[in-house]
């Protein structure tokens, strides 16, 4: 089954070559130029943003970049990328999304989903679409009733849909059938990284007159330009100018609601948190996290003549 391929490195703009900072840098740039929350076309910037994103849930993490690199050459020949015989593996069709576990003689189920943010290729190798007859695959029923496989996909979803909760449409199509099912599927507020979303008796049909089991939708936080998430609090490094780390200052920083001044306190050290209460996300009590603000003092690489006899006179101040 050939999957279409998708150049990651295009998508972020950048050379096989880079590194791990040039990688993180060109995602924040292009993640706040697409971001929806300021494109005019709030769509094509929505299809954009989850591209970028889902670049650099790849290549912003050093084991799946390597997996990426190793496919090698194969993926560019006639026909797309073709999996490699025997053994389990997960494949799509290019631009629809069948999700299709085989190759054990256990029989196997296909799903094609629309709208979890992913693409067919991402969830091919990087994601976790999977169902599995629990009846085996040797054409017959089974004697007893069996309870049908679950079923489970990635689904990316946006920062500010964990803060406020929302709503999404989630299509799905069963193998052999023209029938496509549609789903409302409500992202609850709060929702963490790695949640399942459960969608009861939506997974494969039972056997024997068994249950049907349910679909899961596990939660992948799509990477923010501004913030990384820990828990229920979000972190977010600016850096500071080595000026106003020794004789403080304000700085304007980002929250999920717009942008703050926050006080820089005299005598500031490289990597000191500041917290700001409650601009987290949703906690289980429904109480929100904090906003932590690390510092980051930015040592000036180049200095001219009369900067570099300043810095001097300060360090024999100092008895440097």
């Amino acid at each position: 089954m050939a999957v279409q391929f998708r150049d990651y490195y295009e998508t972020l703009g950048i050379p096989k070559t880079a590194t791990d900072e040039e990688i993180r840098a060109a995602f924040r740039k292009l993640a706040r130029k697409h971001h929806p929350d300021v494109a005019k076309d709030k769509k094509a910037a929505e299809e954009k943003f989850k591209e970028i994103n889902e670049a650099y849930e790849v290549l912003g993490d050093p084991e799946k970049r390597k997996k990426y690199d190793q496919l090698g050459a194969d993926w560019n020949r006639p026909g797309g990328f073709q999996p490699p015989p025997g053994g389990q593996w997960e494949a799509q069709q290019p631009g629809g999304g069948f999700y299709q576990w085989g190759g054990d003689g256990g029989g196997g189920v296909e799903f094609e989903f629309g709208g979890t943010g992913f693409s067919d290729f991402f969830e091919a190798f990087f994601g976790g679409g999977r169902g599995r007859s629990a009846f085996g695959g040797f054409g017959g029923r089974a004697a007893t009733a069996e309870r049908g496989a679950d079923v489970e996909a990635d689904i990316m979803v946006t920062l500010e849909e964990a803060l406020h909760g929302s709503t999404r449409t989630v299509s799905l199509r069963r193998a052999g059938s023209d029938k496509v099912e549609q789903y409302q599927v409500k992202i609850p507020r709060g929702v963490r990284e790695g949640q399942r979303i459960r969608l009861r008796g939506q997974g494969e049909a039972g056997a024997g007159g068994g249950k049907s089991g349910d679909l899961f939708l596990r939660v992948r936080l799509a990477k923010h330009p501004d913030f990384s998430v820990e828990g229920s609090d979000l972190i977010h490094e600016v850096r500071i100018q080595p000026w106003q780390a020794v004789l403080g200052g304000e700085l304007l920083v980002p929250i999920p609601e717009g942008k703050v001044r926050l006080k820089i306190p005299p005598g500031t050290q490289s990597g000191q948190r500041f917290r700001l209460r409650e601009r987290g996300l949703p906690g289980v009590s429904g109480k929100r996290g904090d906003l932590y603000v690390v510092g980051q003092i930015n040592i000036p690489k180049k200095l001219t003549e009369r900067e570099r006899e300043l810095w001097s006179e300060l360090a024999k101040l100092h008895g440097a």
